[in-house]
């Protein structure tokens, strides 16, 4: 009775630990608040940093941009390559905007101030799949590749986190102290 009991509290906190590692976040886009802006060079471009994170389904993109010189809009995959603004898909103009990624797959957004796409203010997030999603302890399956996409780059996979071994070494910890008190 013992032993089951000692297996249930440690089946527990590792499924509670899980859960709570797996929860959306809010994503600043390019990782500052001054992102948004002409890029100063290709290795500059907010793809570069796009490439190099991970999106899953539930977590929502942030950008912070002055609304008096500049919007957001989400496009087609069209409208992304030939930096088309006349028929957005979503346009956001407050200067403090915020899109959850609800599917999974490419989502193209750029700049709606004149002339601003065509100098490379412009972004694809790639979403992983449902299938896809983050087990503590070990590497999520890659993302798409750029070539999959046809018309244009898409974010390539980025390495994995270093993050995720600690948070898997914590369960591991924390399952072996549980296991101690029985």
């Amino acid at each position: 009775m013992a032993s089951f009991l000692r297996f249930l509290a440690s089946s527990m906190v590792v499924l509670a630990l899980l859960f709570s590692l797996s929860e959306a976040k809010d994503v600043l886009i390019g990782g500052k608040s001054d992102a948004w802006k002409i890029p100063n060079s290709q290795s500059d471009s907010l793809n570069k940093w796009a490439e190099s994170s991970r999106f899953r389904v539930g977590d929502s993109l942030v950008w912070k941009y002055d609304s008096q010189k500049d919007s957001v809009l989400q496009v087609t995959k069209e409208a992304y390559v030939t930096c088309n603004v006349s028929n957005p898909i979503k346009e956001y103009k407050d200067g403090n905007s915020k899109v959850e990624l609800d599917r999974s797959g490419p989502f193209y957004f750029i700049s709606g101030a004149e002339g601003h796409c065509e100098k490379g203010q412009k972004v694809i997030v790639v979403v992983l799949s449902q299938r896809n999603k983050r087990i503590t302890g070990i590497s999520p399956a890659q993302a798409p590749s750029p070539m999959e996409f046809e018309g244009g780059p898409a974010a390539a996979p980025a390495p994995t986190s270093s993050g995720t071994s600690l948070k898997g070494s914590l369960v591991v910890f924390l399952g072996i102290m549980l296991w101690g008190l029985f």
